[in-house]
């Protein structure tokens, strides 16, 4: 079990990946230098992220600093490969279309990407290797990916991340996986990964809490008409039921990104709170959020709302 070792943040990559929208290198740099000046040790990418530029930017940009201060995570699932019909623009990266994604589970498949993400990153080693979205691979990825990287020296802690609470239960539950990220399940606007949660904290099994913000519903202090949850607009009753949880948090003094930030952490398995960072602004904001307490009657209050 990873334990809190990793701090309450982690730097969340896909937004140095040109997630949506681009960022020129020198503002990618930026905001790894930012976060680690604020604090931030854990740093969580994905060969998907850019078809590997925010492997390539992470590295670069961690390069500066002793390799024992720091924990990196990476994925497998997704090999890159030439495109055989290239675009000029990733359909959801702002990258040219030159590669594309090949799902591969097999124990080759895996060994293969290890080897592929560790020279994009210009390391030796990956701290945390996440088998990733295997939604549509369950049986290939229990049987081979897990156990692949289990046996990779250059390996250290094994596990999954999906944002979908029942697979990821099959892995805490049949497999050897030391840690689970769950994306948008376990945040002050969706619970659902409660039952996950349990699971892990009985087996030992670390917690990664990704994507706090729920896509941007609970970035602001208040949700705002278009605001997004789950990568689609905000259906009516969550958005009102985000502004009640704003409404609480400024009657008692705090905000609600603040209580975003920190509600993951208040269960004992949750080893870190991953979240996307674009700008070095972005890194300062974020811990800020987390560091800054709570008052336990707004606590209290929220998880009445909800």
């Amino acid at each position: 079990m990873i334990g809190r070792v990793l701090g309450p943040v982690g730097f969340g990559g896909a937004a140095i990946g040109n997630l949506y929208s681009a960022v020129d290198d020198d503002t990618a740099a930026a905001a790894v230098h930012g976060a680690w000046e604020a604090g931030i040790r854990y740093f969580d990418t994905a060969p998907h992220y850019g078809l590997g530029l925010s492997e390539r930017r992470l590295g670069a940009a961690l390069a500066r600093y002793p390799r024992d201060g720091f924990v990196v995570s990476t994925k497998v699932g997704r090999l890159l490969v030439p495109h055989p019909h290239p675009t000029d623009r990733d359909p959801e990266f702002d990258v040219p279309g030159v590669l594309t994604r090949r799902w591969d589970f097999s124990a080759d498949g895996v060994r293969r990407s290890v080897a592929e993400s560790l020279e994009r990153l210009g390391m030796d080693r990956i701290d945390i290797a996440l088998v990733h979205d295997p939604d549509d691979h369950m049986e290939q990825a229990l049987a081979e990916a897990v156990p692949a990287l289990a046996a990779m020296p250059e390996v250290g802690v094994v596990g999954v991340g999906m944002n979908v609470v029942e697979p990821l239960l099959r892995f805490v539950e049949e497999s050897t996986v030391d840690a689970v990220m769950v994306a948008g399940r376990w945040t002050l606007a969706d619970r659902s990964a409660a039952p996950l949660l349990e699971a892990c904290s009985r087996r030992g099994v670390s917690v990664l809490a990704a994507a706090p913000f729920n896509s941007g519903l609970l970035a602001a202090a208040w949700p705002a008409d278009d605001a997004f949850f789950d990568y689609a607009p905000a259906p009516a009753p969550v958005l009102a039921r985000a502004r009640r949880m704003a409404a609480a948090c400024e009657r008692g003094g705090a905000s609600l990104p603040q209580a975003a930030m920190q509600f993951p952490l208040r269960h004992e398995a949750v080893a870190s709170v991953v979240v996307g960072i674009r700008t070095a602004g972005q890194a300062l904001v974020d811990v800020a959020w987390a560091a800054d307490p709570v008052p336990g009657p707004v606590w209290t209050e929220l998880d009445a709302v909800y």
